[in-house]
């Protein structure tokens, strides 16, 4: 059995395909970089060229596949031009599907986000609500509507599951500024400060396997969050310094009133210049929800055991030689 796997130069999309290819699966790829694919999946990966936005392509990296996981995507929270979300997000999942559809594919396994679920400020939240009005950015908005397609296509008779990852951090490709890059920031002396508020997070090779531990086990139109714990950005920093035995000092957290200075400023100036901003709006606004997911579904009907923090910082720097 053949199976496709869009996003595998990202670290969720990597992870997959390593688990994978721990059971002897034959694994497609779909990249937009051939050459850049070919330099970080595990070797007897087929690479596919194609995007997302090209339906032709999809078709092709389509053509004899059973199943396919639909982790690509645009996590940034800032990009010049914010139309780009709804381009590759929504338009893109729309051409996944519509390929999955027309070549009677048997499984489609879709990441998606915990943006998609309701839950107030600080509040705990699992699978069962859907909120239904608009997040506070692009990104969320473009996830959100790219859920609803995918939903739609599931009523419809496709059968699909949903994986809702926490912020990914852990071995993998470089990618979009994120967890990863933070603990690198930070251990470089290059993160002198820190912005308020925090966000659950979850390790890569956990995102992977509870991927495809729900393409084997999970009933059509099931979801599961895939989350170890929320940390402030404080108590993570923390954790970075511990797991690289580093003594420095802790950085300061910038007041939340001077940070939506910072950020209103150089959103201003990112306008302008075309460059991301210091303090994107949309990362600021992230890390204020602290709502926390629960992923006891994932552990429970999955048998999926989290990676702890400190495990996993351990792992990540190891990985990396930033230890």
């Amino acid at each position: 059995m053949t199976t496709l796997v869009t996003g595998a130069t990202g670290l969720v999309g990597n992870a997959i395909v390593r688990s994978l290819i721990a059971r002897k699966r034959s694994v497609r790829v779909l990249a937009r970089s051939v050459d850049k694919a070919k330099s970080v999946v595990p070797e007897g990966v087929e690479v596919v060229a194609g995007d997302v936005t090209d339906p032709a392509s999809l078709r092709r990296a389509f053509a004899g596949a059973e199943v396919a996981y639909h982790a690509a995507g645009l996590p940034e929270q800032w990009l010049p031009d914010p139309r780009s979300f709804d381009r590759v997000n929504v338009a893109g999942t729309e051409n996944v599907i519509e390929a999955a559809r027309s070549l009677g594919l048997r499984r489609l396994v879709y990441t998606s986000t915990i943006d998609v679920f309701k839950a107030g400020t600080g509040q705990e939240y699992d699978e069962s609500e859907i909120d239904p009005a608009p997040k506070g950015t692009h990104y969320e908005r473009s996830k959100q509507e790219a859920d609803r397609v995918v939903v739609r296509a599931e009523q419809r008779g496709l059968d699909v599951v949903f994986l809702h990852p926490a912020a990914v951090y852990g071995p993998g490709p470089a990618g979009s500024p994120g967890v990863n890059d933070f603990a690198h920031k930070l251990l470089a002396g290059e993160a002198p400060a820190l912005l308020p508020g925090g966000m659950p997070v979850v390790f890569s090779d956990d995102v992977g396997e509870g991927h495809v531990r729900a393409e084997e086990r999970a009933e059509s139109g099931a979801r599961f969050i895939l989350s170890e714990r929320y940390v402030t950005l404080r108590e993570l920093a923390r954790c970075v310094l511990d797991a690289a035995g580093s003594d420095a000092r802790l950085p300061f957290v910038i007041p939340l009133w001077a940070a939506r200075v910072a950020s209103r400023l150089t959103e201003a100036w990112a306008r302008r210049s075309g460059r991301a901003p210091l303090v994107p709006e949309g990362q600021l606004t992230f890390l204020q929800w602290q709502a926390r997911p629960n992923a006891a579904r994932a552990r429970r009907e999955l048998a999926l055991e989290f990676t702890t923090l400190e495990d996993g910082l351990q792992r990540l720097l190891t990985a990396t030689g930033s230890d």
